[in-house]
């Protein structure tokens, strides 16, 4: 992450520098239908879910892949954009995406213990007002995990 971080920095840097525009897109979690064949970093935490591994004690921000790609699109096609967009549907404590999983798929053997012992990590907000002026609406966390678990389905990465 620190990597990411310092590499915009410097973009940002030689941007001021050279009097250019310049567009970032911040994309939260990323979650929904897999292009690759195998499971990235952002949905791991999801089949580890499905798995029935403890949840971690943690607060992100959900994003659907497809709206993270509309959102460079627009990104490229609206001549007015410009600076550092968030793309976040909404923050969510790995409790309430285990029990959105449970909810959509009860046969799952979904855990519902937290991996410590320790009072959740808050939830806090994220703006979307400047993404929506991508016109960026944003897919809901309940369909962009459903679309993951149905994806990890058609590649045979579960099976139930």
């Amino acid at each position: 992450m620190l990597s990411k971080t310092l590499a915009e920095a410097a973009a940002w840097e030689f941007v001021n520098e050279n009097k250019i525009d310049m567009v970032v897109l911040n994309p939260a979690v990323v979650a929904g239908p897999l292009l690759q064949p195998e499971v990235n970093k952002s949905v791991q935490s999801i089949l580890n879910l499905i798995n029935g591994i403890p949840f971690p004690n943690k607060s992100y921000g959900w994003v659907n892949v497809k709206d993270v790609a509309n959102a460079h699109i627009h990104a490229y096609e609206i001549a007015s954009a410009s600076g550092r967009y968030c793309l976040a549907e909404r923050v969510a404590h790995y409790s309430e995406v285990a029990k959105i999983l449970l909810n959509l798929y009860p046969s799952l053997q979904i855990s519902d213990k937290c991996e410590d012992e320790e009072p959740y990590i808050t939830t806090y907000e994220i703006s979307k007002e400047k993404a929506k002026s991508l016109g960026i609406e944003f897919t809901p966390l309940e369909v962009s995990l459903k679309e993951t678990v149905e994806s990890f389905r058609k590649k045979k990465i579960i099976d139930f």
